[in-house]
């Protein structure tokens, strides 16, 4: 994983022009960067990142006559990284005894590894990295390295420096995983603050759910806990979200599908 990391400070400095052929239809899920909010990340994004199929398609865009080494040490990373939200899910999904509606929504999960930059800022340039935010997936876990900079806003409106071991990884729930839970799990506000000139790496390994309606599990719902979300589609709700709608709203997953 260690190895996985410096070969991404190499990828990311490839130029602009390469960078932005990581195009997607589902928004933020390709290259991201020279955004005048946030003009200090920039990252790419490998769609079905579990896939040969998938990482062999980014490999193909920045290297036309392929690079096998990448390759394999990106679509093994994604593989280890996924196999963990598996567990954690499951863990889940025991504790409230719905095992059986998680195995449904595995078979239709797809993963997206993001390989993201933050620039140590200028002086009189802004320290936001990423401006705070719960994140659009189902279930989320990030990997930094060595520079800090996570910070997670506690239920005191605290904000808390997240400084984890290089070998630890972040699990943290996303939007979707909420209205499955019936709001039972809260996704984390998040946000990226640099300090020093030092640029700052980190990797996303993000799970949705792809051609499958996501509905709250009957289990969750009872008199002290009434039925908050209605069906919903994961990909159509990410379309949402940037609408001008999706973006004013506080809670973008209640106005989307809330009950």
């Amino acid at each position: 994983m260690r190895q996985f990391f410096v070969q991404q400070k190499n990828y990311l400095i490839y130029p602009t022009e390469i960078k932005v052929l990581n195009t997607s239809d589902t928004p933020s899920h390709g290259y991201v960067g020279q955004v005048p909010v946030i003009p200090l990340y920039e990252g790419l994004g490998i769609e079905n990142a579990t896939t040969l199929e998938g990482v062999q398609r980014f490999t193909n865009l920045l290297w036309p006559y392929g690079n096998d080494r990448f390759c394999e040490t990106a679509l093994a990373y994604s593989k280890v990284v996924a196999g963990l939200d598996q567990v954690v899910m499951r863990m889940v999904a025991e504790s409230y005894d719905i095992e059986k509606k998680y195995e449904s929504l595995l078979e239709s999960t797809s993963y997206l590894l993001r390989l993201i930059k933050y620039l140590g800022p200028k002086k009189n340039e802004t320290n936001l990295g990423i401006v705070p935010h719960t994140d659009k997936s189902f279930m989320s876990i990030l990997h930094q390295h060595q520079v800090k900079g996570l910070e997670i806003k506690t239920k005191n409106d605290e904000w808390m420096l997240i400084d984890p071991s290089p070998s630890s990884f972040i699990v943290m729930a996303g939007d979707a995983c909420m209205a499955w839970t019936n709001g039972r799990i809260e996704p984390a506000y998040h946000r990226v603050i640099m300090k020093g000139s030092e640029e700052r790496y980190s990797l996303g390994l993000f799970s949705f759910i792809r051609d499958f309606i996501i509905e709250v599990a009957e289990e969750l719902v009872d008199d002290e806990h009434p039925m908050q979300f209605k069906p919903f589609d994961h990909y159509k709700y990410i379309h949402f979200y940037y609408t001008d709608e999706g973006k004013r709203s506080k809670c973008p997953i209640k106005a989307y599908c809330g009950v």
